[in-house]
């Protein structure tokens, strides 16, 4: 997605929404949350790989042609968030996105904490408690200029 400031944006480095995110965790069956800053969405995707490590160092990764990608868009009106996250089949994501890491983790760490206190109810006191117990920080990336963390809480981290 596209931010909402006039010119060209470089799709190179992924921000708060989208853009060349890099985790390996976003796979097939998952589904990926981005705010969106433009009227009309203007989605566009690319950048496949078959394999990349966690905390991309380079630009390299085995990249593969999308020839065939089956996406299905879905608007939720009443979602407010202001970086991507994802359901995915290895459990919830948060992402943070910054020029300096430690920064990265705390954006990420942030998104987790509302997520948890939306999914579950928790206070920030609980969320923040219970993520140093269930939450995984994973380096998405250190390439492209911009840092990115990526928050995983398992789907069987709690039980309703």
């Amino acid at each position: 997605m596209p931010p909402n400031e006039p010119g060209i944006h470089s799709t190179i480095s992924p921000r708060f929404c989208g853009g060349n995110i890099d985790c390996k965790e976003l796979v097939e069956g998952s589904i990926l949350y981005l705010p969106i800053p433009v009227p009309g969405g203007m989605f566009s995707v690319g950048d496949g790989h078959a394999l990349q490590g966690d905390g991309e160092v380079s630009t390299q990764a085995i990249e593969c042609p999308m020839d065939v990608v089956d996406l299905t868009f879905t608007l939720i009106d009443d979602l407010n968030i202001s970086m991507p996250r994802a359901n995915t089949p290895a459990g919830w994501i948060t992402f943070g996105f910054h020029e300096d890491l430690d920064e990265a983790c705390f954006i990420a760490l942030e998104g987790m904490l509302d997520l948890m206190e939306e999914l579950y109810g928790y206070s920030r006191k609980e969320a923040y408690t219970l993520a140093s117990l269930t939450v995984n920080m994973r380096i998405t990336q250190i390439v492209n200029g911009t840092k990115g963390v990526h928050a995983i809480l398992p789907h069987d981290s709690f039980i309703n």
